[in-house]
């Protein structure tokens, strides 16, 4: 959540960085309403607090003095009164600010580039190049059904459109290829956990998924439980409400699981193949950190999905998102693409934000800084989505005849 204290503070400057992120003037100037009539509400509860201050003085001494009270408790207890309406008044007003504030996403960082939408995102640099065919690359799903190792058909009767079922060599490559990323974070440094796949509406909402993107969620019927949309839900909220040692950060992790998305807005796009489906892999990574360190991790998490693409073979290149395409929690976001030559094109296969404070604040993530509680930074990144890098394994490492050669990298995990 945005800091309510900076948006009083400085309502101009936090709408002006708003905008960039194409937060609608209507919700902005709604926003600006009730911040103002919070305002007024905790003015008026102050004013009748300082009178009731006033008047207690008064009566203390009237009682020392000798003097008829009665006038005074009168208003003493009508005042009483007056304050539980006005400190009530106060609670509505904050909670509708605080309500409407969950649906505001994260500040963009200052250096990040304007833009309405991916086409104004800014290329940092391309890492291998591209291999040159001496034929025409075919696309993944021609691949996957001539060498046995993806079937779309199955998964659909299995489920519906969006799933697919490995087999053979497919499913062991999946499995080679997340022993192989969580050892690769490992060494990194990343600590491997093992979470749930499913998570209740408060983690939902401490990582921004809820209230704004709940009709991508699969939901548990009858229950506040809710298939996960990625490790980074589980991973960052298992130090929710918590308030952490200085010297415990930073803490980095990384965890495999499997993502449920609905892909509600996504109708039409990338309806063949395994592109978007409903159900993935995906290995995460996660750090929970301090702000003076944050910029530093969020280097070192963009630099270990990089390493982690360049140790397969995979060309691919780095992307710095503009303020129109960034993400609902983030302030700052990274994307690796990487090469399909079937498709001529870059995809992302990666994407790294830091969130600054915003989830943490909704969260309640904190740590001891000196005498005081202050908010942590928390950053997630995939590391990678274990479809996308089979798909791009397919298409890169194809030959002429449709066969697939084995990344050498990943020959000691496959048995």
């Amino acid at each position: 959540m945005i800091d309510l204290k900076l948006l009083q503070k400085d309502f101009g400057g936090v709408s002006a960085k708003l905008t960039r992120k194409g937060v609608s003037v209507e919700l902005l100037d709604d926003l600006k309403k009730k911040n103002e009539e919070l305002k007024v509400a905790k003015v008026d509860y102050e004013t009748l607090q300082a009178a009731q201050n006033t008047m207690s003085k008064e009566f203390g001494i009237y009682k020392k003095e000798g003097k008829d009270v009665s006038e005074l408790k009168a208003k003493v207890d009508a005042n009483k009164i007056n304050i539980a309406d006005a400190l009530e008044i106060q609670r509505v007003k904050q909670e509708s600010l605080e309500a409407l504030a969950m649906s505001i996403p994260n500040i963009p960082d200052d250096d990040v580039p304007d833009g309405a939408d991916e086409n104004d995102n800014v290329e940092i640099k391309k890492v291998l190049s591209p291999k040159e065919f001496s034929f025409s690359p075919k696309e993944h799903w021609e691949l996957a059904e001539q060498n046995g190792w993806i079937d779309f058909e199955r998964g659909v009767k299995l489920a519906t459109s969006r799933f697919s079922v490995s087999f053979g060599m497919g499913a062991k490559l999946e499995r080679a290829l997340i022993n192989f990323m969580l050892n690769f974070n490992s060494k990194r440094g990343f600590e491997e956990v093992s979470v749930p796949s499913l998570v209740n509406r408060a983690a939902l909402e401490g990582t921004g998924q809820l209230p704004k993107f709940e009709d991508d969620l699969y939901k548990i019927q009858d229950q506040e439980l809710f298939l996960i949309p990625t490790a980074e839900v589980p991973v960052t909220n298992l130090y929710q409400d918590e308030i952490l040692a200085h010297d415990k950060l930073p803490i980095k992790m990384t965890a495999y699981t499997s993502c449920f998305r609905k892909e509600a807005g996504a109708a039409g796009r990338d309806t063949r193949g395994m592109i978007r489906q409903h159900q993935f892999h995906k290995v995460e990574l996660v750090s929970i950190t301090k702000p003076e360190d944050s910029d530093k991790i969020f280097d070192e998490m963009v630099s270990c999905a990089s390493d982690l693409l360049s140790a397969l073979e995979l060309p691919h290149r780095l992307v710095t998102l503009c303020a129109g395409d960034l993400g609902f929690g983030a302030a700052k976001t990274v994307d690796l693409e990487v090469w399909l030559p079937g498709q001529n094109s870059y995809r992302e296969i990666s994407s790294v934000s830091n969130t600054r404070e915003f989830q943490a604040r909704r969260a309640k993530i904190r740590y001891k800084d000196g005498d005081k509680n202050s908010f942590v930074h928390t950053l997630n990144g995939s590391s990678l989505a274990v479809g996308r890098t089979l798909v791009a394994i397919m298409e890169n490492f194809q030959n002429e005849d449709g066969s697939i050669t084995i990344p050498k990298v990943l020959e000691p995990y496959i048995s």
